[in-house]
């Protein structure tokens, strides 16, 4: 009688080798062959960036603070936000930038918003303070209100919060945290 451990061997030899050819079988034909390391992206893909319109964007005066305290923030800004290209924006600021199309506009150094009075309240993500201005039906505006300079995003009412929760970490990593300070 032969060897329980070569038996034991003899099978799992018996059904590994098939599973590793079609294995590599497999990866050939998804993969496109030998020495094709290109990934395949399907689906939409964002245009370029050269391909959108420039936006003109308007924008307060720059202020001394805005001067000293935007910079960082623009450098930090990502290139791709929520999957959609940067795109050039035409504005009198240096600190305006923009996302996509419809777009996702950010200005750094923005006057405190209006509506933040004692009482208002303030939606808070990953520590950043926004105050949320929903009174225009195509856009929503968000204020952050904690740090030295206020940084406006306006996203189009169509899409959800995630542009501003995406850009938290470059705005809380940039501008430091400043106690927010209501009006009347």
């Amino acid at each position: 009688m032969p060897d329980p451990f070569r038996r034991i061997a003899l099978i799992a030899t018996a059904v590994l080798v098939p599973v590793v050819v079609a294995v590599i079988v497999l990866a050939h034909v998804l993969g496109g062959g030998a020495g094709d390391s290109t990934a395949r992206v399907v689906g939409p893909t964002a245009p370029p960036r050269a391909e959108l319109p420039v936006l003109p964007v308007d924008v307060p005066p720059v202020t001394p603070q805005a001067d000293a305290d935007c910079p960082g923030l623009m450098r930090a800004l990502p290139v791709e936000l929520m999957r959609e290209p940067s795109r050039r924006v035409k504005s009198a600021s240096p600190f305006a930038y923009a996302w996509g199309d419809p777009p996702v506009v950010l200005v750094c150094g923005v006057a405190a918003p209006a509506g933040f009075v004692r009482g208002a309240s303030a939606i808070q993500i990953n520590g950043v303070q926004w105050y949320v201005d929903t009174s225009d039906k195509d856009t929503t505006v968000w204020t952050t209100v904690d740090r030295p300079v206020n940084v406006e995003v306006r996203v189009p009412a169509s899409i959800d919060s995630a542009p501003v929760t995406s850009l938290t970490t470059q705005i809380a990593g940039s501008l430091p945290y400043r106690e927010p300070t209501p009006g009347k």
